[in-house]
């Protein structure tokens, strides 16, 4: 008795000291997260942070009328497809400046970090490869890191597969809820990702399936349900004993048969080869919640444009020009090859196996990040509980000693100092660049141009040409433009009008339309540019007569473009 009173005391000491480690480990996680996403959080703001202060601005004094109130081109219709997302950065901008702007997308920042940690962590049951991971997620999408709606959606996304895979365990109705909440925020916050989000329950779904079809082909459930028809339409009539009996011994023997196939295939499943394929009956009810959610989409002011933005966005132009949405090139990219490698490596070489539904989500994500560069964020946020996954079985696999003695050894001074230095080091190595940075890049965005043109450009009678990548700050400014970076409200897929702006502004810039003739197209009056820009050095070097040079910096310059002067 004693024996076991002392086994029982050390096994409660070893329990405590554990649970000790892990909170101690959790709170140190958390804050090197914390520090190391504050350090990857840009100072410098993006441009499309500046039309979305306006927008916001906009829907305070006027609503959300689905015109766009801020180009110089007539009636140009506007879906509006992160209003709640600019409303918010406006009232924070109203309150606190770009401070504030620059505050909120920190804790953003942080927030993302924490929850893919948390994620993780409450999934995959360990603390020390979620630490690890999350810090290569947010390391892998740093650049993507921005005060755009696309933040907290990287948060609602996160959170989906964990209240899916929960629901799947559990059944739970609060994840339920959860799960429906989600899209109606995503609605608000961020369209043109609303379809994404449906996405996420694809290979849950497919496996349930192909276990559906596995299972009646396996277990011959077809052929069974036939012959018990076949036995009851017999038996409905006098006479037909013999083929009633004929066919009930059939149906005894095939399921005889059945009985020992479920025996061999209840053991291959449990030790499957490589791919785990789980029936999981909860499915049928993600399945209705799947169903419920593609409603939520019309719990917007702004319309069908959750449901019908990306497919217009799809048919454009504009997705072929834009550097984030282009096929990704894998050279460039060292860190997405490295972590592909990695997945590779351990189900090729390892005894580690992968469910089916992971190995779904997992070649999908890669498909989409291959086809569009900007999907690295969503590659990386999604499969880091996959790879969780894996790095744990594979640790049980190879390795003696215990993860959660791994994270009690690293709770003690030592480790924790050599941890927080390695870690706080790396932050500063990721935030060094950024100390000196202002909110305002005057390098990409004509800030001095901009305040000659509010002092010396009648803004009622002028058409400004302009190019994409600083159109959104003239807007902040009140400068109407001629383009901005919401590439959609200049396609004629969204906009209804012959001319298709975008691609005028593209071939334009490009020099494959003489600059010339895009100007008399729109009856432009004025030319701000950047100095190096290509437009900027054939007017400079042919000296062109028609236009006056009213303003120039170190980075930016102004013409008038005169009416009465032929070339």
């Amino acid at each position: 008795m004693e024996k076991q009173l002392i086994k029982k005391e050390n096994k409660s000491k070893e329990k405590q000291s554990k649970i000790k480690a892990g909170t101690k480990f959790t709170i140190m996680a958390v804050i090197l997260i914390a520090i190391f996403c504050f350090a990857l959080t840009p100072v410098t703001l993006q441009n499309d942070t500046y039309y979305t202060i306006k927008i916001g601005e906009h829907i305070v004094n006027n609503g959300i009328d689905m015109q766009d109130p801020f180009s110089w081109h007539e009636n140009l219709p506007y879906t509006y497809p992160h209003w709640l997302y600019d409303l918010i950065t406006y009232l924070i901008y109203n309150l606190f400046g770009m401070t504030g702007i620059y505050v909120t997308t920190c804790i953003l920042s942080i927030i993302l970090g924490v929850s893919v940690y948390a994620v993780n962590r409450k999934l995959c049951k360990n603390q020390l490869f979620s630490f690890l991971i999350t810090i290569g997620v947010m390391y892998l999408i740093r650049g993507y890191i921005a005060a755009r709606a696309q933040l907290v959606t990287f948060i609602l996304f996160i959170w989906t597969i964990y209240l899916i895979e929960k629901f799947l365990e559990t059944k739970k109705k609060r994840y339920a809820v959860g799960l429906i909440l989600i899209p109606i925020l995503i609605a608000n916050m961020h369209a043109a990702v609303f379809l994404f989000y449906f996405v996420l329950y694809l290979p849950y779904i497919v496996e349930y399936i192909i276990a559906c079809i596995s299972e009646r082909i396996i277990y011959r459930k077809g052929e069974v349900n036939l012959i018990k028809l076949k036995i009851k339409r017999l038996s409905r009539k006098p006479g037909n004993e013999e083929k009633i009996n004929e066919l009930k011994e059939k149906l005894r023997k095939i399921e005889e048969q059945i009985d020992k196939v479920k025996i061999k295939r209840t053991k291959e499943l449990q030790n499957p080869y490589k791919i785990r394929l789980v029936k999981k009956e909860a499915v049928k009810w993600l399945i209705l919640i799947f169903i419920i959610c593609l409603f939520t989409g019309l719990l917007t002011p702004i319309g069908d444009t959750p449901y019908t933005y990306l497919f217009k966005t799809m048919q454009g132009n504009t997705t072929q020009n834009i550097n984030e949405h282009l096929p990704m090139t894998l050279s460039s990219e060292t860190e997405v090859i490295c972590t592909l490698i990695l997945f590779l490596s351990i189900m090729i070489f390892t005894k580690t196996k992968i469910r089916l539904c992971d190995l779904f989500m997992l070649s999908g994500l890669c498909y989409l990040m291959l086809m569009s560069r900007r999907q690295i964020t969503m590659f990386a946020l999604i499969c880091s509980p996959i790879l969780n996954r894996m790095l744990v079985e594979l640790a049980k696999i190879y390795t003696k000693e215990n993860i959660e003695q791994v994270v009690e050894k690293l709770t003690k001074v030592f480790a924790i100092i050599v941890i927080s230095v390695i870690m706080l080091g790396l932050s500063y190595y990721e935030g060094k660049d950024k100390l000196d940075d202002t909110y305002i890049d005057e390098t990409a965005y004509p800030v001095q141009a901009c305040d000659y043109i509010l002092e010396n450009i009648d803004l009622k009678t002028a058409r400004f040409y302009n190019e994409y990548n600083y159109g959104s700050y003239m807007i902040f400014r009140g400068i109407p433009v001629f383009i901005d970076s919401r590439a959609d409200l200049y396609a004629p897929e969204f906009n209804n009008t012959i001319d298709d702006i975008f691609m005028d502004f593209i071939n334009t810039s490009n020099i494959g339309t003489f600059y010339e003739d895009t100007f008399e197209k729109y009856n432009i009056t004025h030319v701000i540019t950047y100095k190096n820009s290509k437009t900027n050095m054939i007017i400079t070097d042919t000296k062109d007569p028609k236009y006056k040079e009213l303003y120039s910096d170190k980075y930016f310059v102004i013409y008038e473009r005169l009416q009465d002067v032929e070339r």
